[in-house]
């Protein structure tokens, strides 16, 4: 029945004026380019990364007239089994490179592999033999057969007609081997969405997956290798072409210098760009979400690639927005995991959302390619991220916790948005949610450990890279830093009652500098009172650069477990942490940096503890073990 029907479709699209025809494809291509969104988005994106510099308009232009392109080819796909051989010669032409080919076969018959791009009109491409005088060289093409035993075999003798033989994958490539042996032509698809069975390498400065066939036989056999597609003249009257690709006879020199034709070909020739198939998911070895952190796949010609173009490293073109927490302290704790990050996926171009007051210190961390500052909060906060659809983000890794988070990553329509589902939590706007394990308890696990495990579910290769961001000197002058504050839960801070005691213990002539915010002021101005000048009241005196580039200036640091603690960690400053009812467990700091814990006396390792119970004096003795440098001083 389904043949019958094909057959019937085929008499008529073969008896309409192509007039018609045209008008249909037209309508059918606006019909596509209207009804289907998300295949839209596809075709804008992939223009859009591999013609970042062509603008939005032409971006659209193009899409839509590639939608136009692939109706064409799929009425005359339909048709073709139907049309006679003479009107077949009068739509299909040979380019004078084509013809050159065959008139050099028939003199001196020679291997080829024939390398066809995802063009338009691909089916038109086993008629090339109407367009050849004189004898047509054995040529065969290798083909995905259909499930459907009736409607393959229906398949393969309308594509035979012209005297192209079609060549099945489900049989192997020992066909494919034995024709070039004999001096035939082979026709191979190479696709740059092969996924892990394909070789790693780059199209226009993004990595994928490309098809290694073409390369591997004609390495193996010797054959020429050519480039083999269809080029529309106009509507369907299409020339068929060749183009000798000449490089060394190594499988990855091949499959790197066919991408870079194609590369060629598409950015030189509009029309061309028009009929590559952009509605289909070009980069797709990006979109595997197992593997989507790491780079992988059967096999890695990057440095291969790298060193032919004179590059160090892949270029940025993945684009990766990561949703930072609002916290300092989370923040800083997820750095590590940024620096993995950017170590597993080289090509990533990470862009962090953070709160506007992180940016300059993200800035001077250098953990991302691009900062963007959450917008205030307002009737304008959501259509900030709304409008972000416009820069296409390829993935949105969410750090946060929350279904605002969840909206603002559904909104930049990013397809692809990763974060963590906790038991009893429902997170529907994710794409791939890592779920928590029944066995992983928060209260006995480190948070990175938890943002580990998550990355690594989806690929990630390489651990958390907790090198301190800067280099710690320290200061010739022994100085104190003391962190007195927290802005989030009062229940963290030291009394300030202890803090003075602290102060009275040290040596009268070692420097105190107290750190904190503005919030923090009348708890420091407090604790400063009656010192002198020997105690520096820094709260709400710095911005965050300049708190960071000070905390960098002191011998050590004692401070509440607060956001600027992992920040002096990050730096690598020496601190001693006191915990009382929160977790050390899980926030205590994480770079390889010197630190000391401290917990009232009786209190859990997990927290729960009243911090009011741990003395200044336990304090100023485990400070005289851990920094004696600071009491030399005072001699």
């Amino acid at each position: 029945m389904l043949k019958l029907l094909l057959q019937s479709l085929a008499w008529l699209l073969a008896h309409c004026p192509e007039r018609l025809l045209h008008a249909v494809s037209v309508v059918l291509g606006e019909l596509m380019w209207w009804t289907q969104p998300e295949r839209r988005r596809i075709m804008l994106s992939n223009l859009d990364h591999a013609f970042p510099e062509r603008g939005a308009v032409w971006c659209r232009q193009m899409a839509r007239r590639s939608c136009r392109r692939l109706m064409e080819t799929g009425l005359l796909t339909l048709a073709m089994p139907a049309l006679s051989a003479e009107r077949m010669r009068r739509m299909v032409s040979a380019s004078p490179a084509m013809q050159a080919l065959f008139a050099a076969h028939r003199q001196e018959p020679f291997p080829a592999v024939m390398a066809a791009p995802h063009m338009a009109y691909w089916e038109v491409q086993t008629a090339v033999g109407l367009t050849v005088p004189g004898p047509f060289p054995e040529f065969s093409a290798i083909y995905r057969p259909l499930r459907n035993p009736t409607l393959d075999d229906w398949v393969r003798q309308t594509r035979e007609l012209h005297g192209m033989k079609l060549l099945s994958r489900k049989e192997g490539f020992h066909g494919v081997m034995r024709l070039l042996k004999r001096r035939g032509l082979a026709a191979i698809l190479f696709d740059q969405n092969a996924r892990q069975t394909g070789a790693l390498t780059l199209l226009f400065d993004r990595v994928c997956s490309t098809t290694e066939l073409p390369g591997m036989l004609a390495a193996k056999t010797g054959a020429h290798v050519h480039a083999f597609y269809a080029r529309r003249l106009g509507f369907w009257r299409v020339e068929i072409c060749s183009e000798r690709i000449a490089v060394p006879a190594e499988s990855g020199a091949i499959t790197i210098a066919i991408n870079r034709w194609l590369e060629n070909l598409l950015a030189t020739d509009d029309e061309a760009c028009a009929c590559w198939l952009w509605a289909h998911n070009r980069w797709g070895q990006q979109t595997d979400h197992n593997t989507r952190y790491r780079l992988q796949a059967k096999r890695d010609l990057l440095a291969q690639e790298l060193a032919t173009r004179g590059l160090a490293a892949p270029p940025r073109r993945t684009r990766v927005y990561v949703r930072l927490p609002n916290w300092l302290g989370d923040v800083v704790m997820a750095l590590p995991l940024l620096r993995a990050l950017r170590t597993s996926r080289p090509d990533a171009e990470l862009t962090l959302i953070a709160q506007p007051g992180f940016l300059p210190l993200l800035e001077r961390f250098s953990v991302a390619d691009r900062l963007l500052p959450l917008p205030p909060r307002g009737p304008g906060y959501f259509h900030f991220f709304r409008n972000l659809r416009a820069h296409y983000p390829d993935n949105y890794l969410l750090l946060t916790n929350s279904f605002r988070g969840d909206l603002e990553a559904w909104l930049t329509g990013c397809p692809q948005r990763f974060g963590i589902l906790r038991p009893g939590k429902l997170r529907p706007l994710l794409t791939h949610a890592y779920e928590l394990p029944q066995d992983f308890d928060e209260a006995q696990r480190h948070q990175l450990e938890l943002g580990t495990a998550f990355l690594q579910r989806f690929g990630l290769s390489t651990p958390p890279e907790t090198r301190p961001l800067a280099e710690y000197r320290p200061p010739t002058q022994p100085c104190l830093g003391l962190i007195a504050g927290s802005e989030n839960n009062p229940e963290k801070r030291w009394p300030v009652a202890h803090w003075r005691r602290l102060i009275e213990l040290l040596p009268p002539n070692l420097p105190v500098v107290l750190f904190g915010t503005a919030k923090d002021l009348p708890i420091t101005s407090a604790i400063a009172n009656g010192f002198g000048p020997r105690v520096e009241n820094l709260a709400g005196r710095t911005d965050l650069v300049t708190y960071a580039e000070r905390l960098s200036a002191c011998s050590w640091l004692v401070t509440n477990d607060t956001g600027g603690m992992h920040l002096a960690n990050a730096l690598g400053v020496p601190l001693l942490a006191l915990f009382g009812p929160t977790n050390p467990v899980r926030t205590r700091p994480v770079f390889d940096a010197p630190v000391h814990i401290m917990q009232p006396p009786g209190c859990p390792p997990t927290g729960g503890g009243r911090l009011a119970d741990l003395s200044p004096e336990i304090v100023f003795q485990k400070m005289q073990e851990s920094a004696p440098a600071l009491f030399v001083a005072k001699d």
